[in-house]
């Protein structure tokens, strides 16, 4: 039985130009919608940043006028610019607080990471028994507010003769960030390929040359991450370092309280104090972008 052309089609027969035609219309249109909602994205994404930008721009602008110029209302955007201020903020002695500060957050910093790095490799490479039931307790130490504990740490710190020391804040931020840290580095170091660490144990590798040697290098980027957030936590931090600390070891928060005064105006040498503390975070993030980004992100999706 013969069957004709017009009933049955060769599967292996090139398409018609129109079904073709329609096709790369059809794809073409894809290709313009995705295009178009990538610049929408792009655009938002742009928007957000100024944003989130424009007070730190604000404050940086406000720090090079007159004080007359930045009590205006409203303020008065292009009046002359001026340094006066910085200098004004050098010449109180801002160097000494900004040291105390770079200090007790650099050494903090250090000593939450040579503890909680050991911390997070038994929780999520070697597992302990019953590690979730340690995550939870970990993090149970944060529930409690800071100034439900302020009294006692402060008669502490007051009989072992530490008042008014750089090092009492280290050891007061170490403990802070210690639980977050190792939450971070947890899920960090549950991304590190099991089968690396076995073949170095094969090797002869021991846990400290495993930690240094393969597990540091794969997760630098947690580590990145996990440092500049202790970091900048330590940096930040007022109450105990307003309570526990006078003269010697203010840091630069202190610093900037001491610019706000009921008599006179403040606000541009209070944003020029302002530009100068957030330098160091700012320099920090800005060096660390790339692995901070990926740092951010390597625990986040199974």
């Amino acid at each position: 039985m013969t069957v004709s052309a017009d009933t049955e089609r060769n599967p292996f027969a090139p398409e018609d130009a129109a079904v073709a035609q329609k096709r790369r219309r059809a794809h073409k249109v894809k290709e313009d919608t995705s295009a178009n909602a990538g610049a929408w994205w792009t655009f938002f994404a742009w928007l957000l940043t100024l944003v989130f930008f424009a007070p730190v721009a604000w404050m940086v602008l406000t720090s090079l006028h007159q004080e007359s110029d930045a009590a205006t209302n409203p303020p008065s955007i292009f009046a002359p610019l001026t340094l006066e201020n910085y200098a004004a903020v050098f010449n109180r002695g801002v160097s000494s607080f900004l040291i105390n500060s770079l200090m007790a957050s650099v050494i903090s910093t250090l000593f939450v990471l040579l503890l909680a790095v050991p911390a997070a490799y038994a929780l999520s490479i070697k597992p302990v028994e019953k590690w979730t039931d340690v995550m939870f307790f970990f993090l149970s130490t944060k529930f409690l507010p800071p100034i439900a504990a302020l009294l006692p740490i402060y008669l502490i710190v007051k009989q072992i003769g530490m008042l008014d020391n750089v090092y009492t804040l280290v050891f007061l931020y170490t403990s802070m960030n210690l639980p977050i840290a190792i939450w971070m580095m947890q899920s960090f170091l549950a991304e590190v390929p099991k089968e690396i660490l076995e073949a170095a144990q094969v090797d002869g590798a021991g846990l400290f040359r495993t930690l240094v040697s393969i597990v540091a290098p794969i997760s630098a980027p947690g580590l990145a991450a996990t440092s500049l957030i202790c970091f900048i936590f330590s940096w930040n931090e007022f109450m105990f370092a307003v309570n526990l600390t006078a003269t010697r070891a203010s840091t630069s928060p202190i610093f900037l309280v001491g610019f706000i005064s009921s008599q006179g105006l403040f606000l541009a040498k209070l944003c020029a104090a302002a530009t100068l503390v957030s330098l160091p975070v700012l320099i920090a993030g800005f060096a660390a972008q790339d692995k901070l980004v990926r740092g951010l992100s390597l625990g986040a999706v199974k």
